[in-house]
C-alpha cells in the first residue's frame, strides 16, 4: 500500500494508524479523522483516498469552517439560477462534482444545523437536491469527514446532530497530537528540512543536537503543521549549513508558558512554574538580599508557604 510522503512516524500509534487506513482505503465505508489541528488529517484523508478503489476519480475538499453559514448549502450541493440574490446562474456543489469519487468534508464540526440536516438525508438517499430545485439527483459518493472537536461532546451540548455523528462515526481514525509521539519529531524535521531547503535553494543540511533537544521539550500545540513552519523558518533565517538556534515565534513562546498538552495551565501551575525560575535564579536562596522574596516582592514568610503548599523542591529552598 502507498502512504502520503508526509505521513511521517515510526512510533507504534503511527503504525497503528497506517494499519487502520490500509483497512478501510479499499472499502466504500465513511471514514471520520479525528485528530487537534495540525495533525495532518488532509493528508490521511489524501492517503485513503490515494489507496481506494476510486483512486482515478476525483477527490473533492470543502473546508466547512472556511465558509459562512449562509453559503455552505450552495457549495456542498449546488444551486439553481435565481434561487437566492445574486445566484446569476445554475452551480454544481461539491457534492455532485464528488459523483464517483471522495468528498472530504474537513472541520464538519463546523456545520450549521439545518446543513446537518441535508447532509444526513444525503447520506442515507445518496441523492440530493440542488438550492432552489426540485430534480433529485442520484449520486456515488464516498465521504471522508474529519474534525478537531470532540463530536460526541457537541452532540451532549446539541451543537450536532446525533444522528448524523453516528452516520460518520463508521470508521474513526485518530491522529496522535505530536507531543504524545515526540519520538517522530527528528525523523520530521529531517524530512521538512530537505523539502524547504529545496524550496528555498539553501544548502542547510542539518539541525544541531542542542536544538533537537529544545524542539523534543517543546509542546507543539500547533502539532505538526507547527513543526513544518518551525523547520521553514529555521531554514530561511540560517546561513550556513547547520540549524544552531531556536526561531520559536512569540505566540509559540507565549503559548507554551501559558499551555499544557492542549489544556491552559492553572493559575498555581503559572506561580509554580515562575517562582521555580526565579528560585534558580537566587541559586534557592528564599530570604535576604537577592534571595526570591525580595525579587517578588513578598514577605519571606508567605514565600515560604507557597513553596510547601505549590510542593515545590526542598533543595531550591533556603
Amino acid at each position: 500500500m502507498e502512504y502520503h510522503p508526509e505521513i511521517v512516524g515510526s512510533t507504534n500509534a503511527m503504525v497503528k494508524l497506517r494499519e487502520l487506513v490500509a483497512q478501510v482505503a479499499p472499502t466504500q465505508s465513511t471514514v471520520l479523522i479525528l485528530g487537534e489541528t495540525g495533525t495532518g488529517k488532509d493528508l490521511v484523508a489524501k492517503a485513503i483516498h490515494q489507496n481506494s478503489l476510486r483512486k482515478d476519480e476525483w477527490m473533492v475538499t470543502v473546508n466547512c469552517a472556511a465558509l459562512p453559514p449562509d453559503l455552505i448549502e450552495s457549495e456542498l450541493f449546488g444551486h439553481e439560477k435565481g434561487s437566492f440574490t445574486g445566484a446569476s446562474e445554475r452551480r454544481i456543489g461539491k457534492w455532485e462534482l464528488a459523483d464517483k469519487g471522495t468528498l472530504f468534508l474537513d472541520e464538519i464540526g463546523e456545520l450549521p444545523m439545518a446543513v446537518q440536516a441535508k447532509l444526513l438525508r444525503a447520506l442515507q438517499e445518496r441523492e440530493i437536491e440542488r438550492m432552489g430545485g426540485n430534480e433529485v439527483i442520484k449520486t456515488d459518493v464516498r465521504i471522508i469527514a474529519a474534525t478537531s472537536k470532540d463530536l460526541a461532546e457537541e452532540v451532549r451540548q446539541g451543537k450536532f446532530r446525533a444522528d448524523l455523528f453516528f452516520r460518520l462515526n463508521v470508521f474513526p481514525v485518530t491522529i496522535p497530537p505530536l507531543r504524545e509521539r515526540k519520538q517522530d519529531i527528528r525523523a520530521l524535521t529531517a524530512y521538512f528540512l530537505k523539502k524547504h531547503a529545496i524550496r528555498s535553494n539553501r544548502k542547510v543540511l542539518r539541525i544541531s543536537g542542542k536544538v533537537i533537544k529544545t524542539m523534543m521539550a517543546h509542546s507543539w500545540h500547533g502539532n505538526v503543521r507547527e513543526l513544518e513552519n518551525w523547520v521553514e523558518r529555521s531554514v530561511l533565517m540560517t546561513s550556513g549549513p547547520v540549524i544552531d538556534q531556536v526561531f520559536l515565534s512569540v505566540e509559540d513562546q507565549i503559548l507554551d508558558s501559558i499551555m499544557v498538552g492542549n489544556r491552559v495551565k492553572t493559575v498555581d501551575e503559572v506561580v509554580r512554574a515562575h517562582i521555580l525560575q526565579v528560585l534558580k535564579l537566587c541559586e534557592g536562596k528564599v530570604a535576604g538580599p537577592g534571595g526570591a522574596a525580595q525579587m517578588l516582592q513578598m514577605p519571606p514568610t508567605t514565600l515560604h508557604s507557597m513553596i510547601k503548599r505549590l510542593g515545590i523542591q526542598k533543595v531550591y529552598a533556603e
